[in-house]
């Protein structure tokens, strides 16, 4: 039987990841370090730091290459200007032609790098909740970089 401290527990280390928003990597720190402080109280604590561990590490790895395809289509506009450049008379003229060659590349990956951004605080307040009600979240399309038989 579960007592309403690990449940809260819980709670908290899947909100942990909220920490995103105080400082750089927040949503990683965070829940390591309430995982590693109540890992050993109980195995419900030690799945949900788990979890919360595993699907913040996922997430990050998706973020950052979904950053990386943007980066060609975010800078191709303008290395496209600077290839059109033949003298430098018209840095004189405040005249910059916008390129709207890659607008789409821009605004397709920039919209999902959104969406998955969204996604992610919807489950982890999904994740939160089911911990208070003493239920162990499995997130979607989580990399298992912490696994059971490693730790143990």
């Amino acid at each position: 039987m579960l007592t309403q401290n690990e449940k809260n527990t819980g709670f908290l280390i899947h909100l942990s990841a909220f920490l995103s928003f105080v400082f750089p990597f927040g949503s990683i720190i965070g829940p390591v370090i309430m995982w590693s402080i109540s890992k050993d109280k109980s195995e419900y604590l030690d799945k949900n730091g788990m979890a919360a561990v595993n699907f913040n590490l996922s997430y990050t790895l998706y973020l950052f290459i979904l950053g990386m395809i943007l980066f060609p289509f975010a800078f191709g506009s303008f290395f496209n200007y600077l290839r059109r450049i033949d003298d430098f008379d018209h840095l004189n003229n405040f005249n910059y032609h916008f390129d709207f060659d890659n607008l789409f590349g821009i605004l397709s990956i920039g919209s999902l790098i959104a969406i998955v951004a969204f996604l992610r605080y919807i489950l982890i307040v999904v994740a939160a909740i089911k911990a208070n009600r003493g239920e162990v979240y499995d997130y979607p399309l989580t990399i298992n970089f912490i696994k059971r038989d490693k730790i143990k």
